[in-house]
């Protein structure tokens, strides 16, 4: 990995970037967060960057989040805590999964912040905030109906039994987190948020204020239930723009920050009979021209989408034909123009307004929005436009050269 990050640096230095890219939009990006912001105060946003930051860039996103005052930011492991702390993100940091006994030194040396889901979790960061000399910071997790991580609703008097009488660490925050936020029925939503109001109710009956970090709202549940809001909410795919579902009421006024393109690279006339790509899934009846395009599963653009995806080239939409391969698609013109150094539309909007959305995606993937965000490779690069006044002034704004042959 290390190797390629520097092999891409390095073509990138002279001015050279690979056709198939991403480009984030950081002034989208702010007006999300602006918007969100909005629409939930008093309560605090955190904005949720595991997973390459949805795909965005996991370094860029979280040092433009902290450009633009976010109080906290969220991911999944230690380790990307860990690189976000190496790459000079000071903002707090709370890591959401769960952890090992032996990754806690870490979690404390870079001044992370932990989840802690049981009471023997809670013994062990005592134990080794205590050893350290140091004194961690904690958000207690409440399983109110996901059944992942975290203790159950109705144990949970247990654990802030347990975390009352720990010296070693500072108790920061308590959430919990939906599992049916973006469905049609409500029902389980409201079942989920009263065990969690149930919970909290723990500190009233001892006299004692709550953790000051009260969460549990992810984006379905930002926008749909203001009464889930609490102190903070957890902003992950409406952030970068995408609403969860259909059945997510459009509370937030977001636009998509992403988008990923290419080039044609090649250029041939098929005859009729003659099949395309692995398998010979699909073949024309007349001739036809066909496009490649120097993009694959190997970048994380599915095999699931061949025979099924559209592209846009020139502001017209054309099918993927015959199956992904991992490096490479080929794309039906049928008799129209496209020349070597065309730009292809893989996901997002060209400059006449023709799109393809990351939901479009998802339904002829057979998955989410979620999965098809994340799972664009590392090896694609990542390229950051208007920064602005909010941004940190790192984004070169470099096109891919046109190709000649």
């Amino acid at each position: 990995m290390a190797h390629w990050l520097v092999n891409q640096s390095t073509i990138a230095d002279r001015g050279v970037l690979r056709p198939t890219h991403i480009e984030v939009d950081l002034a989208r990006l702010t007006a999300n967060y602006r918007a969100i912001q909005v629409h939930v105060a008093p309560a605090a946003v955190m904005p949720i960057l595991k997973a390459n930051a949805y795909g965005h860039g996991l370094v860029e996103v979280a040092r433009h989040m902290q450009a633009l005052g976010a109080p906290y930011l969220g991911v999944a492991f230690l380790e990307e805590g860990i690189l976000l702390r190496e790459a000079g993100v000071t903002t707090p940091i709370l890591v959401l999964g769960g952890i090992i006994g032996n990754q806690i030194p870490l979690f404390l040396e870079y001044d992370l912040t932990l989840t802690a889901s049981s009471v023997d979790k809670l013994g062990q960061i005592e134990a080794a905030a205590r050893a350290m000399g140091v004194r961690a910071k904690v958000h207690l997790k409440i399983d109110t109906g996901m059944e992942r991580i975290g203790v159950h609703y109705y144990s949970a008097a247990a654990l802030l039994e347990a975390s009352l009488a720990c010296t070693h660490f500072e108790v920061e925050g308590i959430f919990s987190h939906f599992a049916n936020a973006d469905m049609p029925d409500p029902a389980y939503s409201h079942l989920q948020l009263a065990r969690f109001e149930g919970v909290l109710d723990f500190y009233a009956r001892r006299g004692l204020p709550p953790p000051p970090l009260r969460h549990m709202a992810n984006s379905a549940a930002l926008a749909r239930f203001p009464q889930a809001h609490f102190d903070m909410v957890r902003a992950g795919l409406l952030l970068y723009g995408v609403y969860p579902s259909a059945d997510v009421p459009r509370t937030v006024a977001v636009r998509p920050t992403l988008s990923w393109k290419s080039r044609v690279v090649y250029f041939k006339v098929v005859r009729p009979g003659h099949p395309v790509s692995y398998g010979s899934t699909w073949q024309s009846d007349h001739a036809v021209r066909l496009v490649t395009v120097p993009v694959g599963y190997g970048d994380g653009y599915f095999r699931a989408l061949s025979n099924r995806a559209e592209v846009i080239i020139r502001g017209r939409r054309y099918p993927v034909v015959g199956r992904v391969c991992m490096d490479q698609l080929m794309v039906n013109i049928e008799w129209d123009s496209a020349y070597n150094g065309d730009e292809v539309i893989l996901l997002g909007e060209d400059a006449g307004g023709a799109a393809v959305r990351v939901e479009e995606l998802a339904e002829w993937a057979g998955t989410v929005p979620w999965e098809i965000l994340t799972n664009v490779n590392t090896r694609v690069p990542r390229v950051y436009r208007n920064a602005g006044a909010n941004g940190r002034g790192l984004t070169a704004d470099r096109r891919p050269p046109t190709a000649d042959g």
